[in-house]
């Protein structure tokens, strides 16, 4: 049967979606001409013709929609010649009739079980059921996948390139590397940092530190003159005497001074002998000279030396390289000028003194220092360098390890996911499984109940009983005959002319009702009159008379019974009319109290505006004609071209009822205005008489409606019957002078 109909976007309706939902057994669709109810008869009957409208069928099974509306009268009477036969099946092959029963049983225990296994596959609207708890399997995984996207897409989007705008295809990407991913798991610090160079700009080779050569400076260090005491011969006279007083350095600075003084002394300024002279210059003998230039070099040497050194280091720390920790190369430079410095100081020393004994302080811990700082950058470089010439290769490698540690994060809500997720797909094949072969066995079996059919059908069941309704209602001026091919009917008069043509409204009307209502117990084939349906009566009783609306609603009622029993194929009924007296008669049930049965629904279809609206009602919102036009009055959504003509309907019938209302004394009691207003709702009480003043009212907005409440509630009022109004107004009632005015 069908759960619920949304209809927008066709003839009346609006974009505004309309839904008719929770839709039972009995579905009453109460409305005035041209407020929709047939569009929606229409597309029950073809609903693939009306793609913006969609019918959600119980369990997703659609059965046999076989609608009663002008387009049925159209086509099978007054666009055919003939009427095509009614197939039903006979009923004197009992025990084909018993095959085709027992068929039928299976049918609908397999058409039960088919529905079962739909509703437990995808629930009611195909969004339920053991899909739709996959679906929300794989949303919340997705969810959860996207999280970890956005938690570490600053750093490591380049990972996820390709996969950063889709949740979806990020949740893909996971399941994927879940399957295949072998890469090593390395910590997020490590990731951020490669993904600096791997993910950012396009990288370039970066130059490796030079080295540089210390071992000069350091043999320098262990030079033998820095332990040499550099004195004179001391086998000369003089020799005793210096040696005594330790002042050869002393003597010999003075040697320059006493060549350049004419032999006169330079620290006693007493002239000396040619023997003291040649004892100065044997002291300071060949050896001596050798040694003081070993000096003098060294202190020339060690100082270029270590100024090469420095001017390297100095060249590295103004332009670091990438990998180079420069701050503590400066440290250590720092410490190497300290040294050089004082090593500079002591040579100086010595070249002064060359008697001295010094030692230098070593610069091996310093240079040693500074080698594993240079080799450690030069080995990041290599690594760098090796980097850029694979960087392809490092790439790959790097997303393969974001991967592994998004798949590590989600371990948990992977195991859970993955047991979920076998567990529904093992339910869900097995469903599926079951479903098809259901389907299948259903097929075969209507199959079967066809061939059955076409054993025991025929056309002349339905001939019988539509003339012996015809008879019996009066209809005596024509009957259903057989048609010449046998398997059509025709019209015919008394003496067996055609009567198609000549037939009334009302004749047309009924004849052509009581052909759709033998056709829900047969079918235009010669099978499948035992289908499931959902039958439709749009408006079934216009142009007939009292006394056949009757007769209708009673044939309608006993397809209700053959519902609620089960006893035949109907399995839902709608009914959509716009008389009061025959909705009232077709929802008569003694058994309802103050709200709907289970088994029914009420809705009212209006047309306040240029869309059509439907609205659901907990029980019977019809009550009579006259009731109808007072919930026009209260209701606030009303149609405001309409309200002039419903409160002239309201005073005709409560004031021709009740008699005896002079009318031109009523609305004597006016004045100017509201006298024109008053005239204008009476004059349809004067025997139809119409005022001129009725013209100026065409054009009606909410400033006029107001003046038309104000003088209706007061007609009322000045008539002495205001507690009817009262009563009538309800809930709605207020002790102003204004009815609330909704612009429609």
């Amino acid at each position: 049967m069908i759960e619920s109909i949304e209809i927008k976007g066709v003839a009346t309706y609006g974009d505004e979606p309309q839904i008719l939902a929770g839709l039972s057994a009995f579905n009453y669709l109460f409305g005035s001409n041209g407020t929709g109810k047939t569009t929606i008869s229409r597309i029950i009957s073809e609903e693939t013709k009306f793609p913006a409208c969609k019918i959600i069928w119980r369990a997703g099974t659609k059965l046999q929609p076989m609608v009663y509306n002008h387009d049925f009268v159209e086509r099978n009477f007054t666009q055919s010649a003939e009427l095509k036969g009614v197939f039903t099946l006979g009923e004197k092959q009992s025990d084909t009739l018993a095959k085709i029963a027992a068929a039928k049983s299976e049918l609908d225990a397999l058409t039960n079980k088919i529905e079962t296994l739909t509703q437990g596959l995808q629930g009611a609207e195909g969004n339920g059921g053991k899909k739709g708890e996959l679906a929300t399997l794989e949303a919340g995984l997705k969810d959860k996948c996207w999280v970890q996207k956005q938690k570490y897409d600053e750093k490591l989007q380049g990972g996820f390139e390709g996969y950063r705008n889709s949740s979806e295809k990020f949740k893909g990407k996971v399941l994927q590397e879940q399957a295949s991913n072998v890469a090593a798991l390395i910590t997020l610090a490590e990731l951020e940092k490669k993904a600096e160079s791997v993910f950012g700009p396009a990288p370039t080779k970066e130059a490796s530190i030079p080295a540089f050569d210390t071992s000069k400076l350091l043999a320098y260090e262990t030079a033998p003159i820095l332990q040499k005491r550099v004195i004179g011969k001391e086998d000369v006279d003089i020799a005793a005497m210096i040696k005594k007083l330790g002042n050869s350095d002393w003597v010999r600075g003075g040697i320059g001074y006493f060549d350049v003084n004419d032999g006169v002394c330079p620290f006693c300024q007493q002239d000396t002998t040619d023997a003291f002279a040649q004892s100065l210059n044997e002291y300071f003998d060949e050896t001596f000279l050798t040694d003081s230039k070993a000096i003098d070099d060294l202190v020339t040497n060690y100082a270029t030396e270590a100024a090469r050194i420095q001017q390297q280091l100095a060249g590295i720390i103004a332009s670091p390289p990438k990998f180079l920790d420069v701050e503590k190369l400066k440290a250590e430079k720092e410490l190497l000028d300290t040294k050089i410095t004082l090593n500079n100081q002591r040579l100086a020393e010595k070249k002064r003194e060359a008697s001295q004994v010094i030692e230098l302080d070593s610069l091996s811990n310093v240079f040693a220092a500074i080698k594993t700082l240079i080799d450690t950058a030069n080995t990041q470089v290599a690594m760098h360098n090796n980097m850029v010439a694979n960087l392809a290769a490092e790439r790959a490698t790097l997303t393969a390890q974001v991967w592994k540690f998004v798949l590590e994060e989600l371990k948990t809500d992977l195991t859970a996911y993955k047991m979920a997720k076998d567990s529904l797909d093992k339910a869900i094949s097995a469903m599926t499984t079951q479903l098809i072969t259901a389907k299948t066995d259903k097929a075969k079996k209507a199959t079967q109940i066809s061939e059955l059919e076409k054993q025991t059908t025929s056309v002349q069941p339905t001939i019988d009983g539509i003339n012996s309704l015809l008879s019996s209602f009066g209809f005596q001026g024509f009957k259903l005959a057989k048609a010449a091919n046998g398997t059509s009917y025709k019209l015919v008069r008394s003496d067996g002319s055609d009567a198609k043509a000549t037939l009334s409204e009302g004749e047309k009307t009924f004849v052509t009702f009581l052909y759709f209502y033998h056709l829900l117990k047969g079918s235009m084939s010669d099978s499948g009159m035992t289908t499931d349906r959902v039958v439709v009566f749009d408006d079934p009783v216009s142009s007939l008379d009292s006394d056949i609306l009757f007769i209708v609603g009673s044939l309608i009622k006993g397809l209700f019974d053959e519902v609620r029993s089960g006893s035949g194929h109907i399995k839902q009924i709608f009914v959509l009319t716009h008389n009061v007296y025959f909705h009232k008669e077709v929802t008569y049930n003694p058994k309802r109290k103050d709200v709907a049965m289970n088994e029914e629904t009420f809705w009212i279809v209006r047309k306040p505006g240029l869309a059509s609206k439907v609205e659901k009602h907990s029980t019977n919102p019809i009550k009579t004609s006259y009731e109808l036009l007072w919930a026009e009055v209260r209701k606030s959504g009303r149609s405001n071209l309409a309200i002039q003509n419903t409160l002239r309907r309201i005073l005709e019938n409560y004031f021709k009822i009740l008699g005896g209302i002079d009318f031109d004394h009523l609305c004597a009691m006016f004045e100017g205005r509201e006298k024109i207003i008053c005239k204008s709702l009476c004059s349809w009480v004067h025997d139809g008489s119409h005022y001129a003043h009725d013209d100026l009212y065409i054009t009606v907005d909410e400033t006029m409606v107001d003046s038309y409440l104000k003088v209706f509630k007061a007609i009322f009022e000045k008539s002495g019957h205001d507690a009817h109004y009262r009563m009538m107004m309800g809930d709605s009632f207020t002790d102003g002078s204004d009815i609330e005015v909704t612009k429609a």
